[in-house]
């Protein structure tokens, strides 16, 4: 495990061996602190960095994260073509909300129609837990949904207000996410499909099997 962010940021080639999925963690990191590592990082996409409060989580992602990440990302854009969606893919970018220190980059994101400043849609794929709350993160940007990839299956949550029923407690906006089953964002898509198209290791197997089922729908 790294000892030190130094030593993680200094090291790009760190912890590679054996396909490891490499999580630092550290407290009472200052905002500022926080945007300076995301400057000496801008020319290094390989981490992803969530911030929360001062806590301060860079994840150094598997061989094998990337290619669920991937195939993810190419089954996704293939539904938008053939549903003809427009969409504006925004990747691994980072959103962050000073006022209300909170701060991520999703593993991918779209945003559904225009181009916006945070996205509508945001994507983790976890393979190992972190301590940060990404939903509290996404939360606080304002993201519509959320759809996390664990275990072979997808979680998925929508934001809600809840103004008429609860009142504001750590922050002074009322929103909140809900569990769905199926995406609001994207009501047509058969997300059992999905699941089922991304555990299959050849690519083209799957973008065809995943094709076959989006057209019989």
């Amino acid at each position: 495990m790294v000892s030190s962010l130094k030593e993680l940021i200094e090291e790009p080639g760190l912890a590679r061996a054996n396909d490891p999925e490499e999580r630092f963690i550290t407290s009472d990191m200052s905002w500022q602190d926080y945007e300076a590592l995301l400057v000496r990082l801008e020319d290094n996409s390989h981490y992803r960095v969530t911030y929360l409060d001062g806590i301060l989580e860079i994840v150094s992602p598997s061989i094998r994260h990337e290619n669920i990440k991937t195939n993810l990302g190419m089954l996704l854009e293939r539904f938008f073509y053939s549903k003809r969606i427009r969409f504006v893919p925004m990747g691994s970018s980072t959103f962050k909300n000073r006022a209300r220190k909170a701060g991520a980059e999703p593993d991918e994101c779209y945003c559904i129609g225009e181009a916006k400043s945070v996205p509508d849609l945001a994507i983790e794929v976890i393979i190992t837990s972190g301590s940060i709350s990404k939903l509290e993160v996404y939360r606080r940007l304002g993201v519509r949904e959320v759809w996390f990839w664990e275990r072979y299956q997808f979680k998925l949550y929508h934001i809600r207000d809840n103004s008429q029923t609860e009142q504001a407690t750590v922050y002074p906006d009322t929103y909140r996410y809900e569990q769905i089953k199926s995406s609001e964002l994207l009501p047509q898509l058969d997300i059992s499909l999905l699941e089922q198209c991304i555990s299959i290791s050849d690519s083209i197997q799957a973008v065809d099997e995943f094709e076959q089922g989006i057209n019989k729908e």
